[in-house]
């Protein structure tokens, strides 16, 4: 025989009462409510026709990408020492060209050479990046 306090028995299972359910779910229910009532409206999108755009539609300027170019043969990168040269690089490659292109600095002076507005800020940066190195 087995007595209640035999620490082998296990006790007897115990059921939640019916008002403690009722609490959870009516509680579920609510959390349930707020959440869709807090969700933001969705936007119905349609999906972009699959013909070309007519040939009067205006083209959009592109998002400035930055770029990745290592070496710029027509401007005078040789005189820096290696940390000036590569953070003069990056701020050539970070910096969009102002001439309207998209570009950033350096790709426009690789992809359009001729434009002036990339050289001058070009130069621009370079100067400023021996300025800094002085000080």
């Amino acid at each position: 025989m087995s007595s209640s306090t035999d620490p082998q028995t296990p006790p007897p299972a115990r059921r939640p009462s019916p008002g403690a359910v009722a609490t959870v779910v009516v509680t579920l229910g609510l959390l349930a409510a707020l959440t869709w009532a807090l969700a933001p409206p969705r936007v119905h999108f349609t999906p972009a026709p699959l013909e070309p755009p007519p040939a009067d539609c205006p083209k959009l300027a592109r998002e400035f990408v930055p770029s990745n170019v290592t070496e710029l043969s027509d401007l005078p990168l040789t005189g820096l020492s290696a940390e000036q040269k590569n953070r003069a690089l990056y701020r050539l490659n970070m910096v969009p060209c102002t001439c309207g292109c998209g570009l950033s600095v350096a790709a426009c002076r690789v992809e359009h050479p001729a434009c002036e507005t990339s050289k001058n800020l070009a130069r621009k940066i370079i100067a400023e990046v021996q300025a800094e190195s002085r000080k």
